[in-house]
């Protein structure tokens, strides 16, 4: 049996990433919904979830906790005003579910891991065009 390492115990598990993530919430349903963006970090560790990030309403930290087996993850948004509580579904597209504050205003979200890969992608695919270029010389007549 291997020894438990306890100085590593961030989630392994690869639809619950730590790092960039990024989505929206809207405070009504369906897909004419305005989208209110936003952008944060998440860290998921022995099935606590934590981070921070902002919106249009302002700065805010996540507090919460997530299930691998379940496939589900409970955070509450806290605001210096207020906070605000996120029920939410996880697959692969990301996590995506209900926010409630009281049962005074509710809406919908979606969140999901940034793309790292995305700008480095986009500079190979330069690279990849102007190595495929053929220098035609000058003195060609046609």
């Amino acid at each position: 049996m291997e020894p438990l390492n306890l100085n590593n115990t961030t989630e392994t598990h690869p639809l619950f990433p730590s790092g960039e993530w990024e989505g929206f919430y809207t405070y009504a349903d369906g897909r004419q919904a305005q989208q209110h963006k936003m952008d944060f970090t998440l860290f998921f560790e022995n099935n606590v979830v934590s981070g921070g990030g902002s919106d249009d309403i302002g700065s805010f930290v996540w507090k919460g906790s997530y299930d691998t087996k379940g496939l589900w993850c409970k955070m509450t948004k806290h605001y210096v005003t207020h906070t605000v509580a996120y029920d939410g579904n996880v697959d692969e597209n990301g996590i995506w579910g209900n926010w409630n504050i009281r049962v005074q205003l509710s809406g919908g979200f979606h969140i999901w891991p940034k793309k790292k890969e995305e700008s480095t992608r986009a500079e190979e695919v330069d690279v990849l065009v102007l190595d495929n270029i053929v220098k035609v010389p000058s003195t060609v007549t046609v």
